[in-house]
C-alpha cells in the first residue's frame, strides 16, 4: 500500500474541521486531499466527479445529510460504490447501524485520535474497515443485550459453520485478517478464503456488511 496513491475527498460545514482533517491526512506520505465539500449535494457533486479513493463525511450537515450522501455514493443500488467514511460528533446508535446498511465502510467520531482517522482513510482504501473502538464496544454491546437469544438459529439458517461465525464474530469486533490469523493460528490465505465463502453465504458485499450481520443477528459476544 505505500506505493498506491490514495485520493480523498472531506464533507464537513465547518471550514475549521475540513482544515484539521487535511492537514493530518495531507501529511501522511501516499495520502492526497483532492477536494472538499461544505454541504451533501457539493459532496456528491465533487465526489462523482473527482471519483476518489476514499470519502470522509461529517452525518449532519445541509442540504442533505451524510446518511443519504452515503446512500447515494455507496448503497445497494449504486452499480459502483465508493468507499465512504462517516465522521460524526454525535455517538448515536441509529447512526451508526443507518449508515452501515447505506454502505459505509467505516464510522468515526470527532474526537478520534490522528492517528485513527488515518487508519481508517487507509483501511477503507484497500477494502478493510475501521469502527471507532467506542462505537463498537458499546453498540455491540446493547445490541448483544436486546437481541440475546432471539435469533440463535440465524448462522444455522445462513448456512455458517462454527469455524465460519467465529470470523464473523472477529470481523464484527474490528479485527484485521492478520489479527484474525493470530487469534485462530490460520494462515492468511485460509482467513481471506473462508471471507469471500462468509460473504457469499451472507450477501455481502465486504466486512462491514458482515460486520452488520453479527450486530444485528446477535452473532456477537462482547467482553465484559
Amino acid at each position: 500500500m505505500a506505493d498506491t496513491q490514495i485520493n480523498v475527498v472531506i464533507a464537513d460545514d465547518q471550514q475549521l474541521v475540513r482544515a484539521g482533517f487535511s492537514l493530518i491526512l495531507g501529511a501522511q506520505p501516499g495520502i492526497t486531499v483532492v477536494g472538499e465539500a461544505a454541504d451533501g449535494v457539493e459532496c456528491i457533486d465533487l465526489a462523482r466527479r473527482l471519483r476518489p479513493d476514499v470519502v470522509l463525511v461529517d452525518i449532519r450537515m445541509p442540504r442533505l445529510d451524510g446518511l443519504e450522501v452515503v446512500r447515494q455514493l455507496a448503497g445497494p443500488d449504486v452499480d459502483h460504490p465508493m468507499k465512504v467514511v462517516l465522521i460524526t460528533t454525535f455517538d448515536q446508535d441509529d447512526y451508526v447501524r443507518t449508515g452501515l446498511r447505506n454502505g459505509a465502510c467505516g464510522f468515526l467520531l470527532k474526537d478520534a485520535s490522528p492517528g485513527l482517522l488515518v487508519e481508517a482513510v487507509r483501511a477503507a482504501a484497500r477494502g478493510d474497515a475501521l469502527v471507532s473502538p467506542a462505537v463498537t464496544v458499546r453498540l455491540l454491546r446493547r445490541l448483544e443485550e436486546a437481541e440475546r437469544g432471539l435469533r440463535s438459529g440465524s448462522a444455522a439458517a445462513a448456512g455458517l459453520s462454527e469455524r465460519e461465525l467465529g470470523i464473523v464474530r472477529l470481523v464484527a469486533a474490528g479485527r484485521t485478517n492478520q489479527e484474525i490469523c493470530d487469534d485462530l493460528f490460520l494462515s492468511l490465505s485460509t482467513v481471506k478464503t473462508y471471507l469471500t465463502r462468509i460473504q457469499a453465504k451472507l450477501e455481502a458485499r465486504n466486512r462491514v456488511e458482515i460486520a452488520a450481520w453479527a450486530w444485528e443477528h446477535g452473532a456477537v459476544r462482547p467482553a465484559r
